[in-house]
């Protein structure tokens, strides 16, 4: 279902995950799921695991996250202050220790003249610590190629969160 190359970094964020006692939760929109489904097509991925959110739509974002509707018109769905605001709103809804979103235009539609197709916002926290964001610009590599991207720096993102923990 997904590349071996995400499936190998899949397997070191829940090898190191598990060396640190950290559990994991995710909050993702323009992946759809993608990124819990490939940290859970890994045999027990529940030890480390906690859950993701999958909030598609503002209001979902809003109701499952906490996300302040103001920032949508603020900022738009698509800003980094919206995927900080997922971020936080998944560590504080969940029992995890690390967390990350994404939010983004996956295409084919859906993009304007600031905010093309390929743009994703993503966001990494820990509990106690600093919320890094992350912007990317894929470009129109096609849908599934924006959301194996995103997937991609997703894992590192979370990398780099777990190896935080002290």
């Amino acid at each position: 279902m997904f590349p071996p190359e995400l499936i190998a970094k899949a397997t070191k964020v829940l090898n190191r995950s598990r060396s640190k006692a950290v559990r994991i939760v995710t909050a993702e929109s323009c992946t759809g799921g993608l990124l819990i489904a490939c940290l859970t097509e890994i045999a027990g991925s529940s030890d480390v695991v906690d859950r993701g959110f999958v909030p598609y739509t503002n209001e979902a974002k809003q109701q499952q996250l906490g996300v302040a509707e103001d920032l949508f018109y603020r900022a738009g769905a698509v800003s980094e202050e919206v995927a900080q605001a997922m971020v936080e709103g998944a560590l504080t809804r969940s029992d995890a220790d690390v967390a990350v979103s994404c939010t983004g235009i996956a295409g084919p539609g859906g993009a304007t003249e600031n905010k093309p197709i390929g743009l994703v916002h993503l966001a990494g926290a820990r509990r106690g610590g600093k919320v890094s964001l992350v912007k990317r610009e894929y470009g129109d590599i096609g849908r599934n190629g924006v959301r194996l991207a995103t997937i991609d720096d997703a894992l590192e993102i979370l990398l780099k969160q777990i190896d935080a923990v002290t």
